[in-house]
C-alpha cells in the first residue's frame, strides 16, 4: 500500500494544484519512483489511498499497467482518515496476509526486495528506521536487539516504510479517523514490533526546498 491522501500543508504552494505524491523529482513523481521500485521487486498489486486531488492521483496513474502493475484506489472523504485509518479504511482492498506499506511522499532508493521481512509468529509489524534528520531531530522510538522500543536505547526515526500484519490495525472502525502513533505504543507495549535502521538514501519530502535539493541531487547524477 503506498499512502498517498496528506494534503501536504507545508509543500504549499506546489500542493495547492498537485497532490504531493505527484510533485517529480529526478524527472518523475515521487509516487512513480516507488511503483517502479515495487514492480522491479516482484510486486503485482498495489493499493493506494487518496483523498486531496485524488482524481488527478487516479487520472496519472491509471489501472497500474504500464507499470506491470495492478493498481487499486481506496477513496477517502476530505481531510483523509489519517495514517492508520487510511491503512485501515483499505483493508478489505489489502486480503489477509502481511503488506508493505510505504509513505508515498518519500524517496528511497534500493531494491524493495530488502524491505521485506518475514514477521515472527507473533509480531504485528516491522518497522524501518532511519537516522535522525535534522528537521526531526528527536526521533520516535529506539531499537533494542531488534525490537522497537520507546526509550531503551538511541532514538531513530520511523522510515514511513513497514511490514504489518492486518491484526496490526484491529480495533479500528472503517472510515475512523487515527493516526499510527497510538497503534506504534500499543504493539510496543505488548512487544509484537520488529525493526532494523535502513541506511541507505532516504528523503522525506516536507517542503519545496527540501523537494528541490532531492531533484537536484538526482539530476546530478546517473539515477539508479
Amino acid at each position: 500500500m503506498i499512502l498517498a491522501a496528506g494534503r501536504g500543508e507545508r509543500m504549499r504552494p506546489l500542493t495547492d494544484t498537485t497532490p504531493k505524491p505527484l510533485l517529480a523529482v529526478g524527472g518523475k513523481p515521487l509516487i512513480v519512483w516507488h511503483l517502479e521500485r515495487l514492480a522491479a521487486a516482484g510486486f503485482k498489486e498495489i493499493v493506494i489511498n487518496h483523498a486531496h486531488l485524488g482524481e488527478q492521483i487516479e487520472k496519472a496513474l491509471g489501472d497500474g499497467s504500464r507499470f506491470g502493475l495492478s493498481i487499486a484506489y481506496s477513496a477517502e472523504p476530505a481531510g483523509a482518515l489519517e495514517t492508520a485509518g487510511g491503512v485501515a479504511n483499505a483493508l478489505p482492498l489489502l486480503g489477509p496476509e502481511p503488506f508493505l506499506v510505504i509513505s508515498g511522499d518519500i524517496y528511497v532508493e534500493c531494491d524493495y526486495r530488502t524491505l521485506l521481512r518475514p514477521l515472527a509468529a507473533d509480531d504485528t509489524a516491522f518497522l524501518w528506521m532511519v537516522d535522525n534528520p535534522v528537521w526531526h531531530a528527536q526521533g520516535d522510538f529506539s531499537i533494542v536487539d531488534g525490537r522497537l522500543t520507546l526509550d531503551e536505547g538511541p532514538r531513530l526515526t520511523y522510515a514511513n516504510i513497514g511490514l504489518f500484519s492486518p491484526s496490526f490495525f484491529s480495533g479500528i472502525g472503517k472510515g475512523e479517523r487515527l493516526p499510527m502513533s497510538p497503534l506504534f505504543r500499543r504493539g510496543i507495549a505488548a512487544n509484537t514490533i520488529a525493526a532494523d535502521r535502513y541506511t541507505g538514501l532516504w528523503d522525506n519530502l516536507g517542503n519545496p526546498s527540501q523537494l528541490e535539493q532531492l531533484d537536484q541531487l538526482l539530476r546530478n547524477r546517473i539515477l539508479p
